[in-house]
């Protein structure tokens, strides 16, 4: 599934702007990535038999056998694993199939040496990569995604190693469709990350840009909304930090209470743009703008 949900109103936003602009037009450029995406689809063979046993096997499968080192980078559940939605509209895992649910299974798979799951989910896709941002841009066709809204980095977390997890965006890892980028510091991401593990999550960085999808994606599982959930955020999470996030179906900005990260943001009947930098938002619209700077403690929504 794509981060781009297939809707009519477009969403951009922080870095994606930039990155997007900064794509010199070639003759040759159709959208496509250079080479195709390689990896191992479940229903191929197994179509509608899977099973935690069976997905683990693989997973050490793609590494032993070479197939990772070769170019195979993903392992993909297709159907089946899924019977019914529960009250609050979450997807079930089918009992029998996957008696421990979904996470037991990818904190297996984050365990295989060379492994890393990137998302789980539905509407999300989340790519990540080492290398400058035209280059990422192109190995994964970029230009070619379609799609309601979208959240990027161009940078690495500077506090982190210079590794995938060190990149943004951070997925809230176990949970579906939420991620968040970043920009700014947590004075209480230790607190926050201990009390997080003791409620059961594992984290895949060192960064606390982590933290707060993790945090806002738990406090969502336990029946807040998006943008209360937010709100909470600012009186819980210390620090100098604007941060954006999305779901499956929407998109939201947050600024702490100095407000002393950048952000503009603009709006139109077919349009909401939000980056660092004005000029990043007029290379992609093409005209002048203007453009408006969200205030302190201020927390932004919008849904397609």
């Amino acid at each position: 599934m794509s981060l781009f949900a297939k809707k009519a109103l477009p969403f951009f936003s922080l870095a994606i702007i930039a990155l997007l602009a900064a794509m010199p037009a070639r003759a040759s450029d159709n959208g496509l990535a250079k080479t195709p995406p390689m990896g191992w689809n479940s229903w191929n063979a197994f179509h509608c038999h899977v099973s935690d046993e069976m997905l683990r096997g693989m997973a050490d499968a793609m590494v032993s056998s070479g197939m990772k080192d070769a170019g195979y980078e993903y392992i993909v559940i297709d159907d089946c694993w899924q019977v019914e939605r529960d009250a609050a509209g979450n997807i079930v895992p089918d009992p029998k199939q996957f008696p421990n649910g979904i996470k037991p299974l990818a904190d297996y798979v984050e365990d295989v040496p060379g492994c890393e799951v990137l998302s789980l989910g539905h509407s999300l896709e989340i790519i990540k990569d080492l290398s400058d941002a035209e280059s990422v841009a192109e190995r994964y066709g970029l230009a070619g995604f379609t799609g309601t809204h979208a959240i990027g980095h161009v940078r690495m977390a500077t506090e982190s190693d210079v590794d995938i997890s060190g990149a943004h965006p951070y997925w809230a890892y176990p949970f579906s469709d939420i991620a968040v980028v970043h920009n700014g510091q947590l004075t209480n991401y230790h607190m926050w990350r201990r009390r997080l593990e003791r409620k059961g999550h594992r984290f895949q960085s060192e960064c606390d840009s982590e933290i707060i999808a993790v945090y806002l994606a738990q406090k969502m599982d336990d029946g807040l909304p998006l943008e209360t959930a937010m709100k909470e955020s600012l009186d819980e999470l210390d620090g100098v930090f604007t941060y954006l996030v999305v779901t499956a179906d929407a998109l939201g900005v947050a600024k702490d209470e100095m407000a002393a990260k950048p952000l503009v943001l603009y709006e139109s009947p077919g349009l909401v743009a939000l980056a660092s930098e004005e000029v990043a938002i007029r290379a992609v619209v093409g005209h002048e703008i203007d453009t408006y700077d969200p205030y302190e403690r201020e927390v932004l929504v919008w849904h397609r």
